[in-house]
């Protein structure tokens, strides 16, 4: 059952006020004396990236759960971070751009997990549990292929792709970028509302209404795999996001695409901004790995999320 009109605006409120004390916090904590210089050009792109990166992130997670009408599904279970984290390294050892080698590993991965499953894109929903276990196969082989790379990084090199790997935010440039891209993912999504709502209740269902199930399908893979290329060149592989966020406002009975979409994202950027900040001031001055961070915070969740699911 879905939240009531009220309740809907309380828990929209709350989250708005949460990505806003996670953003000013985010700017303020750490900063000696509020110092002009270092909020605006090493606090801001920071926290502009985490904001970015974890509204793209949690859209990413929203559209492979949509895509496949299970709670399991994302882009880092799926492989299409692991592939945009291949892709990356690739580019980082030939010197080539981050961004073109990421996203290119993403676009790779996605393909490559539908052609191996391509009847999951089909008008039936017997095929999801299949491409799920076959995407969950194909990230255990880009992080083999990582591990390797890594072997052959060189010795100054090698803690930088670590970092990266497991996902930072220290060095992270892109942060608009990422977030204008998370806009336009929230404002598609918005936009097909209706035939997304009707993927929702199962591919025979919506394909009875009219919607072109296989098509709808392939653009939520392709936008979800872009947005972790995109997600995964700026800050690294961070996982648990889209897993845990869109899952738990659905538990909230939140339930319309429109709703979850913009939900999601400002979701997924408050709980990262908050994980980054977590990062640098629990054992300062030294940083840990956001994406580290992220883990310790979002496999709890994820397991509250699960047992919340079956009772």
């Amino acid at each position: 059952m879905g939240l009531t009109g009220a309740r809907l605006s309380v828990l929209a409120a709350g989250l708005l006020g949460l990505l806003l004390l996670a953003v000013l916090s985010g700017l303020a904590i750490g900063s000696a004396g509020l110092d002009r210089d270092l909020i605006i050009e090493l606090r801001a792109p920071r926290v502009a990236a985490a904001v970015g990166v974890g509204a793209l992130l949690a859209l990413a997670g929203l559209a492979m759960q949509v895509l496949l009408r299970n709670p399991l599904a994302d882009p880092y279970v799926l492989g299409t971070s692991g592939g945009a984290s291949v892709g990356g390294l690739l580019a980082l050892m030939s010197g080539l751009s981050l961004w073109l080698g990421a996203g290119l590993g993403a676009l790779l991965a996605g393909a490559v997990l539908l052609a191996l499953t391509r009847a999951a894109l089909a008008s039936t929903d017997d095929a999801s549990p299949r491409l799920v276990l076959t995407g969950a196969m194909l990230a255990s082989l880009c992080g083999a292929i990582a591990t390797l790379l890594l072997a052959l990084t060189p010795d100054q090199r090698l803690r930088g792709a670590i970092f990266w790997l497991v996902g930072d935010l220290s060095g992270a440039q892109g942060g608009l970028g990422c977030g204008v891209a998370a806009l336009v993912f929230a404002a598609g999504l918005i936009w097909h509302d209706q035939a997304v709502d009707r993927l929702q209740l199962g591919s025979e269902v919506a394909a009875l209404l009219g919607e072109p199930v296989r098509r709808l399908r392939l653009m939520l893979l392709v936008a979800a795999s872009l947005a972790a290329g995109l997600a995964v060149a700026c800050a690294g592989a961070i996982g648990f996001v889209g897993l845990v966020v869109p899952q738990a406002f659905r538990l909230m009975g939140v339930q319309r695409i429109r709703d979850l979409a913009w939900m999601s994202a400002v979701g997924g950027a408050a709980l990262l901004t908050l994980a980054d900040l977590l990062a640098r001031t629990v054992v300062a001055p030294l940083e840990l790995p956001v994406g580290a961070v992220m883990a310790l915070l979002g496999a709890p969740m994820f397991i509250v999320v699960l047992a919340r699911g079956t009772r």
